[in-house]
């Protein structure tokens, strides 16, 4: 899959600096990707109940949506691959083939079969979480 090809499935374009034809790497364990961060549920102590319970389409799925200025994150999936759901996190994925999360200032990243938490970083009182 490359940065262009994700472009196209989603209502997300990438800024121009990006290279369009890059493949979109994926990775097998923990990553960030702006504000957010993937985590496997084997680094987990204590993994969330949450099931996937709903598919991801094919335009994808706003884990983030860049109001107020903000940019979106969006999941991205082929047909019947990844399930998603939203708890007390983002999000808890569960995915059969690789899945991609794009973002207009990074690009994309790929998360390779797994289950996944995801969450976002942050902050309180000048301090930041993750």
């Amino acid at each position: 899959m490359n940065l262009a090809e994700l472009v196209d499935r989603t209502s997300v374009d990438a800024l121009d600096h990006l290279e369009r034809q890059s493949t979109v790497p994926v990775v097998d364990g923990l990553q960030a990707q702006g504000d957010l961060i993937v985590i496997p549920f084997s680094m987990l102590d204590s993994p969330p109940d949450d099931v996937p319970d709903r598919d991801v389409p094919p335009e994808g799925v706003h884990l983030v949506a860049g109001l107020n200025g903000g940019n979106p994150h969006v999941l991205v999936a082929d047909p019947g691959t990844c399930r998603w759901s939203t708890g007390r996190d983002l999000a808890v994925v569960e995915n059969t083939a690789p899945v991609y999360l794009l973002h207009p200032e990074h690009g994309g990243t790929g998360i390779a079969a797994g289950r996944w938490l995801i969450r976002r970083q942050w902050s309180a009182a000048g301090l930041v979480a993750d």
